[in-house]
């Protein structure tokens, strides 16, 4: 009798993992609200007000440039200018509304038109020249600090106006404006990869560019206008840090390209193209977030700080692997 209880809950527990392995965004979001619950249970301080609005806004920035990421990942390309973009497209932002006094919301709008042009660039010089992603925009991203860096000379852009201040410092309820817009994006490239024609494609492409290309897809154009969005996404982002800060900086973004592909990756996003969900990216942003969050109030050494986050976020990527590894030998020892 006890033989058959035993077998009867190893058989649960490996239905409840493999439910959990083979739906990636349950699997992270379950992670998520553990890793929640438990810095709830050792720090007071977690689940404060000022606490989860400052997560939020932190959530928002990483998250909307994974959302971009996970896209390219899906085509089985990524971008690591992306933190780059979103400098130099802040930068410009800054500069047409103080030195140049342009209207803070017009100067906004040419700061993301802005991005979409890097993306555009990027996405041209990998599919008219046959360039790999990854090297052209590690090229691309010293190109564009290097640009910002001759525009700023190295100096913050200050005296950002107050309307657009608000934008980043602003609170509509107790939901921080950048993270709104996060949220926003997200639903909007959701209903882009799941409803429309194009956004489907992706999935294709990522699964095979050759079959795709049989198939009459114009697999080029779609990389551009990927590379694009990912160029838009990430100057909003930008502009949106650079109103947060209230001043445009040529360090803004610089571990944006890094945190977007692990935020990804954590999420389900597969590296090599063609399964995943934007839904998970931004979920694995919010690990990435919830992870420095936790370090900081737990009173981590700083030096130590870096070298946990690394620890935790390799461990979170190989769970959906231990995950099938544990679900294998509990099949096994259900069987035996």
């Amino acid at each position: 009798m006890s033989r058959e209880h035993e077998n009867k809950q190893n058989t649960s527990v490996a239905d409840i993992l493999k439910k959990l392995s083979r739906n990636s965004v349950a699997l992270i979001g379950s992670v998520l609200i553990l890793m929640m619950i438990i810095a709830t249970i050792f720090s007071p301080h977690f689940l404060t007000i000022f606490n989860l609005q400052s997560l939020m806004r932190d959530i928002a920035f990483i998250g909307m440039v994974a959302v971009a990421q996970s896209l390219l990942l899906l085509i089985g390309e990524l971008d690591l200018s992306v933190g780059k973009i979103a400098t130099l497209s802040g930068v410009l932002g800054g500069i047409l509304m103080t030195s140049m006094k342009v209207n803070p919301f017009l100067a906004f709008a040419i700061g993301l038109l802005s991005g979409i042009l890097f993306g555009v660039i990027n996405g041209l010089l990998v599919t008219k020249l046959r360039l790999n992603s990854m090297v052209t925009t590690i090229g691309m991203q010293s190109l564009y600090g290097g640009i910002t860096l001759v525009i700023t000379k190295g100096k913050a852009v200050t005296n950002i106006p107050d309307a657009i201040f608000f934008l980043g410092k602003g609170n509509i309820g107790v939901f921080p404006i950048p993270f709104i817009f996060a949220i926003v994006v997200l639903i909007v490239i959701v209903y882009f990869v799941t409803k429309t024609k194009t956004g489907r494609y992706i999935y294709a492409i990522g699964n095979s560019r050759e079959a795709s290309k049989i198939m009459g897809i114009r697999v080029d154009a779609v990389r551009v206008l990927i590379y694009g969005i990912v160029g838009f996404i990430s100057a909003l982002a930008g502009m949106l840090y650079v109103a947060r800060l209230g001043s445009a900086q040529a360090a803004i973004g610089n571990n944006w390209p890094m945190n977007s592909i692990a935020s990804s990756v954590i999420g389900g996003v597969s590296l090599t193209g063609g399964v995943g969900s934007p839904v998970g990216a931004i979920i694995g942003s919010a690990i990435i977030c919830v992870i420095s969050n936790v370090i900081v109030l737990f009173g981590v050494n700083v030096y130590w700080q870096e070298a946990v986050s690394g620890f935790v976020v390799v461990i979170a990527i190989a769970l959906p692997s231990l995950l099938t590894i544990i679900r294998e030998c509990s099949v096994a020892k259900a069987k035996a």
